[in-house]
């Protein structure tokens, strides 16, 4: 029986993460937790993992540094023996609009959110080319990209960064590893918005219903596990992207009535 594949999920021990881990655990896969500072929450899901039969261990790194970054894949390569693919989860999300847009907070939220992903993905081939093997990387974008508004400032540049850095390490880096996005639309609630306010703004996508952590953990696996996807990325968003917005979620009303075609 050839070993379990791999997989290194950044930002890996909570919310979205921990369910794109649990979700690879469940159906053949070995993970990696990432984490940053969520040393307790990662342990758990590594223990969460174990119970569905896979191997996992936590890994710290602060993906904001670029030395901590490429020696994270190293690290789980020399722990598991081998990684197949890499998940770039993790994200820097601090609010700036145009007023307060400064050159650190961008280069922070560049530096975790796309720079790492770079790191991460050449890590990665460098890694499989010397296996003579094939890998895969899925980055997660946001839908807000297809669907524009100008809160989160710095945070929606390092997401378009990473979504052209899709297409180039996908360029870059064939054959042998295929590189894809996931965006995701509104999917877990946090501070500004509560459980109730979540259930409301979900629904009122186009679809009528919100998008759970399952249906964008099964679209990460989709594309780990397809061989003939690069360069592509799906939206995972209960339609949110076809409908125009003028301000992220976490500032519109929350109407539980939904957006209707032609009159």
């Amino acid at each position: 029986m050839d070993p379990r594949p791999v997989a290194l999920v950044t930002g890996a021990a909570r919310r979205l993460g921990r369910a794109i881990a649990l979700d690879l655990a469940a159906h053949g896969w070995d993970v990696a937790v990432h984490y940053r500072g969520s040393a307790a929450e990662a342990e758990a899901t590594v223990v969460d993992a174990r119970a569905l039969s896979a191997r996992a261990a936590a890994f710290a790194a602060d993906l904001g540094d670029e030395a901590a970054a490429g020696a994270l894949l190293p690290q789980v390569a020399a722990h598991f023996g081998r990684v197949d693919a890499v998940v770039n989860n993790a994200s820097a999300f601090e609010y700036d609009g145009v007023e307060t847009f400064s050159y650190a907070c961008m280069q922070r939220h560049m530096a975790a959110n796309a720079g790492a992903g770079v790191v991460l993905a050449r890590a990665l081939h460098t890694h499989v080319r010397g296996r003579g093997a094939d890998g895969c990387v899925v980055n997660l974008l946001d839908q807000q990209l297809w669907n524009p508004n100008p809160d989160y400032f710095s945070y929606t540049l390092s997401k378009a960064a990473l979504q052209a850095a899709t297409t180039m390490l996908a360029l870059a880096l064939a054959p042998q590893v295929r590189v894809c996005g996931v965006a995701p639309g509104l999917t877990l609630g946090s501070e500004l918005i509560d459980a109730g306010r979540l259930a409301a703004l979900q629904a009122g996508t186009l679809l009528q219903r919100g998008v759970q952590p399952q249906h964008v953990a099964q679209a990460v696996r989709f594309l780990l596990e397809n061989p003939s996807v690069t360069g592509s990325t799906l939206m995972v968003d209960a339609g949110s992207h076809l409908v125009r917005a003028e301000r992220d979620f976490a500032f519109q009303p929350a109407s539980p009535t939904p957006p209707t075609g032609a009159p």
